[in-house]
């Protein structure tokens, strides 16, 4: 007999990290500091203000306040170096994001490189980077620690299991492999990351116990991917056109909505991953006004 997977809710566990962020940012406030995320926006790319307006929305809610550094798609990259800098030794400011993608002429990486590592709160400095894969205290990128927190409150057995990436961006894949694979409560996983150039993809999805489907490509991981009762965590957001509601879109994920006859539990799109990657952000950026860096959560999610 077939069975439809548990829904893992994303804005459920979110709404956990906000009462803890919420928490901790009075208590900042009550010794004098209000917790600060600055975000850079280069460019009128209509995704990047929705993404920063909701940004800015939750910090609201949780008592971190926020500011928007606002650039024309044709400023001089100079500015943008400039801006950055001011933000860097901007005292008030705790955490700065840059939004991606930037316009043509702006060199995302080496503005990514400006951020000082102290208020890197999406984890992509390279020294962040570099003290994930070494297993140091680090600001972890919000997307991949949002999934560890899923499935250890999902209470998902890691130690051992064999995860599937499919994915192998530094936003997701790469910092996600480290983290699950790293030593630590709750983690100890063995991790393959897939990619477009892999032989037999589907020979290892179909053994994963978990599967994180990371590539960017609609509805692409289909129910004869997936091993039956595994867990599978869909990053993936598409805007699609509807297909009964002609002129009408909805929101898909990389994963195929059959695959739910097959996973035990699934993230659904939306609100699977996307809070969690909001809700990290927001951890991330009181921690950096607590002077702490991010550590990854244990089997309990604490």
């Amino acid at each position: 007999m077939e069975t439809t997977a548990r829904r893992i809710d994303g804005k459920e566990r979110a709404a956990e990290i906000h009462r803890e962020v919420a928490e901790r940012a009075e208590a900042l406030k009550r010794r004098g500091v209000v917790p600060m995320l600055a975000m850079m926006r280069i460019g009128e790319d209509p995704a990047s203000i929705v993404y920063l307006r909701k940004k800015a929305e939750a910090s609201a809610e949780v008592g971190v306040a926020s500011r928007h550094v606002v650039l024309p798609a044709d400023a001089d990259p100079a500015e943008a170096r400039r801006r950055m800098q001011e933000l860097n030794e901007d005292p008030s400011v705790h955490g700065v994001l840059l939004q991606l993608p930037l316009p043509e002429g702006f060199d995302a990486v080496e503005l990514l490189n400006r951020i000082d590592p102290a208020k890197d709160v999406d984890g992509f400095h390279p020294v962040s980077v570099g003290r994930l894969v070494r297993g140091e205290p680090t600001f972890i990128p919000c997307t991949p620690l949002g999934i560890l927190y899923l499935l250890q409150r999902e209470e998902v057995p890691l130690r051992g299991a064999l995860v599937a990436i499919l994915g192998r961006s530094n936003v997701v894949g790469r910092p996600l492999a480290n983290l699950l694979s790293q030593k630590g409560d709750g983690r100890d996983a063995t991790v393959v990351m897939l990619h477009s150039r892999s032989r037999e993809p589907e020979r290892l999805t179909r053994q994963a116990d978990v599967l994180v489907a990371a590539m960017g490509v609609p509805l692409a991981v289909t129910r004869d991917m997936v091993k039956p009762g595994a867990v599978v965590i869909d990053v993936g957001v598409h805007r699609v056109p509807h297909p009964e509601a002609p002129g009408k879109f909805r929101l898909v994920g990389d994963v195929h909505p059959e695959v739910a006859r097959a996973a035990s539990a699934l993230t659904p799109v939306p609100g699977g991953v996307g809070p969690m990657t909001v809700a990290m952000l927001l951890r991330n950026t009181v921690d950096a006004a607590s002077g702490l860096t991010t550590r990854p959560f244990d089997r309990h999610g604490a």
